[in-house]
């Protein structure tokens, strides 16, 4: 599995104006129910209901929030740049500018654990999200969330 597996050149918001954490989600679940066919709403509450568990911010201004539906039959991302950082009770208590959320089937198979850990590793890499920060086009930031090589072009 690889990140090209779960995101598209239109899974990639590459300027989202928000506000704060809800904001966020709302307006990704908005974008993700196009996608994957599942409610907008629907998907907000997945995704509320995991922050309630505790903040899916990961730290050096990161997030990758994440849940289950059962209409889905394969995992779907979703990733946003934001204009400016927000305050998301992330685990270093820094603000988050780069969110990715990861929607996957309800089915216990564990794929979506590997997708996380894979997703969590590529945006724990600083040198990706300083580039992920220095762009605004959707094309070079799927291109760097998807080049499988150590050297990146920006």
């Amino acid at each position: 599995m690889e990140i090209a597996d779960l995101l598209t050149p239109r899974t990639v918001i590459p300027q989202l104006r928000v506000t704060g954490k809800k904001q966020a989600l709302q307006e990704i679940a908005r974008r993700a129910a196009v996608i994957t066919g599942c409610g907008e709403r629907q998907i907000y509450e997945v995704l509320a209901e995991r922050e309630r568990l505790g903040s899916t911010g990961i730290g050096r201004g990161v997030a990758v929030p994440h849940g289950k539906l059962s209409e889905l039959n394969r995992l779907f991302g979703v990733f946003a740049r934001l204009d400016r950082p927000i305050p998301f009770e992330a685990v270093d208590d820094q603000p988050v500018d780069l969110i990715f959320v990861l929607l996957a089937p309800a089915n216990p198979r564990s794929e979506h654990l590997t997708a996380l850990a894979m997703v969590s590793r590529r945006l724990r890499d600083r040198t990706i999200c300083e580039k992920l920060r220095g762009t605004d086009k959707a094309d070079a930031l799927y291109a760097l969330l998807t080049d499988r090589t150590e050297s990146h072009a920006a």
